[in-house]
């Protein structure tokens, strides 16, 4: 899905060093399915650090692939995404403000198989129409983790 119609504040794309930082807790021999589409590049970066990756500008909603979702979702339709991905119940990885763990919604659906893996400095995003590169957002990111069986429920890298 294409949020590039939706909300200017939802087109902001992870850039590549804060998929890099946890490159080594997605597994290798799964095929991801980024399904929020900003521009393209994260299917660039996903293949450049050795893994197979689904990510086209489609609608997440009425689209079924991969074995596990990692992705930066748009946050001014968070609740429908967490209904979906409830649905469709795959393993994810999802960068979103470490307030999203507060949000009831978020733990009604996922508070029995949840992993947090939690990195020191903040990643940075850069924004669709924006030239400015590298924005550092002014709230702390998480990295939430669904049935993703890691080695512990908090990571700290």
């Amino acid at each position: 899905m294409s949020f590039t119609n939706q909300r200017s504040s939802d087109n902001y794309r992870t850039d590549k060093i804060g998929w890099e930082i946890i490159k080594d807790y997605i597994p290798r021999d799964k095929i991801i399915w980024s399904p929020f589409y900003c521009d393209g590049k994260q299917k660039e970066y996903f293949i450049e650090m050795g893994f197979d990756i689904i990510h086209n500008d489609e609608d997440f909603f009425e689209n079924d692939h991969g074995e596990i979702i990692i992705d930066n979702p748009p946050f001014s339709d968070f609740k429908n995404v967490c209904n979906r991905l409830k649905e469709l119940d795959k393993p994810f990885i999802l960068i979103c403000p470490a307030r999203t763990i507060q949000l009831k919604h978020f733990q009604k659906h996922f508070k029995e198989h949840l992993q947090i893996i939690i990195p020191y400095t903040r990643p940075t995003f850069t924004h669709l129409t924006n030239p400015k590169k590298g924005y550092t957002p002014p709230f702390g990111v998480m990295y939430f983790c669904y049935k993703m069986n890691l080695a512990k429920d908090l990571i700290f890298i």
